[in-house]
């Protein structure tokens, strides 16, 4: 259905629109047969993702929505009765900012009249680990967020992201110098890793989680179109591809030290090193399981589907 504006239909905000988990949400919420009107935030509405929403009759919103700006972040909000709440850590790389304007998001919403509200949060791996790998800031100060709107009983479902963004250059398959290429993760070839087509695939999960009857407060969604063992997702990079590609375990310092090599700073480095390690030890979701996907418009991507889609000309470079 199209993105309405007619006040019958309920308001949803979604942080993140011109991004991939954001994006992704508008879409899932356009494809519904049910009317929204949509409000997405933007640090700049003449940008060509901005301004192909608004042609969607998205209502476009120029906000800055860091710790600085409150004032304006709490009337972003106003008349939501849903919101979509994402941050990037990697825009400034700071655990305690990221956990701090999440948490100030939450509050946003809440204080804006939402009652569904969904978070892009991830689980802890110093916890998971029982503190053994303390450095995975990118997971963990997403989690701390997810414990403050436990903590308060915010109307919150956690809906947390399977891995992606796989074909890029800190993590995509490596040339040797035979001309082949390897995967060189720090992990088992038989660890097992859960992917998503993040742009096109989680939006599905938020709004599954919208339109239930009623709202799963407190709980947490694990997405995954696939859950594959690594050695598995070497092999259809190379099927596809038609290049030969193998996967090839290398230890933790080996991985932190090719991180590096690619300008990456120590602690993010390390960052990326003890979450990999974290995941093969104690799975990425730990102990839980992926969740199903029953009641879900579709069926999300498989590894093999996302791989035929995928821009892997850099190998022919």
């Amino acid at each position: 259905m199209t993105i309405t504006d007619a006040t019958s239909a309920p308001l949803v905000a979604v942080v993140g629109a011109t991004g991939i988990q954001g994006g992704s949400v508008v879409k899932a919420l356009e494809e519904s047969d049910k009317a929204y009107r949509i409000r997405a935030f933007t640090r700049d509405g003449s940008k060509p993702t901005a301004q192909a929403l608004a042609s969607r009759g998205v209502e476009v919103v120029n906000v800055s929505l860091v710790l600085e700006n409150k004032d304006k972040v709490f009337e972003a909000f106003q008349g939501a009765k849903m919101a979509f709440l994402v941050t990037n850590f990697w825009e400034h790389a700071d655990p305690g900012r990221e956990t701090a304007e999440a948490k100030q998001l939450i509050d946003a919403a809440i204080a804006g009249g939402a009652e569904r509200i969904v978070w892009s949060g991830l689980p802890s791996y110093d916890k998971l680990s029982g503190g053994k790998y303390p450095h995975v800031y990118h997971f963990d100060s997403k989690a701390a967020a997810s414990d403050y709107a436990r903590q308060i009983g915010a109307p919150v479902v956690d809906i947390q992201a399977a891995g992606y963004g796989l074909n890029n250059p800190m993590l995509r398959p490596a040339k040797l110098a035979d001309g082949s290429l390897a995967l060189q993760w720090c992990v088992a070839p038989t660890a097992l890793f859960p992917v998503i087509d993040a742009a096109n695939d989680y939006g599905l999960y938020v709004r599954q989680v919208f339109e239930l009857p009623v709202f799963p407060s407190g709980s947490e969604v694990r997405t995954a179109g696939e859950l594959i063992t690594v050695e598995d997702l070497a092999r259809q990079i190379g099927e596809i591809t038609g290049k030969q590609v193998a996967f090839k375990q290398i230890t933790g310092e080996e991985f932190g030290g090719r991180i590096q090599a690619l300008g990456v700073p120590s602690h993010l480095a390390e960052d990326l090193k003890e979450c990999f390690l974290s995941v093969a030890e104690y799975g990425y979701y730990g102990a839980k399981e992926i969740s199903s996907h029953e009641g879900l418009a579709r069926k999300p991507r498989t590894w093999k589907e996302i791989v035929e889609t995928s821009d892997w000309s850099w190998m022919d470079e």
